[in-house]
């Protein structure tokens, strides 16, 4: 199958350059670039790979306990922390 495409100069001559590095022609560039481009591994990035660096702590390592199961508890400790610190700061003054 024969394609013609109108390529902006500042593509074109990327796309020249590029060529020319690796020694292939234009056509198995822009073949190689489709394939990618229309391949499966090409696809959107989900959610999670989106935001990954910004959930949670930053390890790989499984939670020690149960965060659903103890939540109510948990939220509690952290919030009688947080209290129990600016009481101390109150009364400091």
């Amino acid at each position: 199958m024969t394609l013609t495409v109108r390529l902006p100069d500042r593509v074109e001559q990327a796309l020249a350059e590029y060529c020319v590095k690796r020694r292939v022609t234009k056509s198995e560039a822009v073949k190689l670039a489709l394939v990618e481009l229309l391949s499966a591994k090409a696809g959107k990035p989900s959610a999670y790979e989106l935001g990954k660096d910004l959930f949670g702590p930053h390890t790989d390592a499984p939670p020690t306990e149960d965060i659903a199961l103890h939540s109510g508890r948990l939220l509690r400790e952290n919030f009688r922390a947080k209290n129990g610190a600016k009481r101390r700061l109150t009364r400091a003054k």
